[in-house]
């Protein structure tokens, strides 16, 4: 990555706020379409990562931007790819790529992930690294609830 060293620390409490804005940002830029000018469900989004942050099995890490806030974060449990987000000031910088291949290493065996269908970016990246449909839908937690799909990443030898 260029600009500065990719380097993955634990998230904790003190970072909900930034875990959330940076999930807005990157929402807002590429899914805001999408939700049909919903407001973005800030405070839902804070418990989530509250809860997430207090679940033992569940990893959340972030990158720091050298300037204060998040350049990305990433979330993950030993059978799956929960979350993952990168500020789009940073998409196209291997960041996102570096970020999966990281929750790949640490899940045991194979994993899943489940991605918003017309999430196209999103997709043609865990496809690029060699993820595979499933076959399962399923709706995403907030509304307008909409089409979620599932990746499967084969674990090899």
């Amino acid at each position: 990555m260029t600009g500065f060293p990719t380097v993955f620390r634990a998230a904790t409490e003190a970072d909900v706020e930034a875990l959330t804005d940076l999930e807005q940002a990157a929402n807002e830029k590429s899914l805001g379409h999408l939700f049909g000018g919903r407001p973005f469900p800030r405070d839902d989004v804070a418990a989530t990562w509250r809860t997430r942050l207090g679940e033992p099995a569940t990893v959340v890490e972030v990158v720091e931007e050298p300037g204060g806030g998040l350049a990305a974060l990433l979330c993950y449990d030993a059978e799956r790819l929960q979350h993952l987000a990168v500020h789009p000031d940073r998409w196209g910088s291997g960041l996102a790529r570096a970020a999966v291949e990281r929750a790949v290493a640490a899940i045991p065996g194979d994993s899943v992930l489940w991605c918003l269908e017309d999430n196209t970016r999103a997709r043609g990246l865990y496809e690029h690294l060699g993820w595979v449909l499933s076959g399962r839908t399923s709706r995403s937690q907030y509304p307008p609830y909409l089409p979620e799909v599932e990746y499967v990443w084969r674990r090899r030898g």
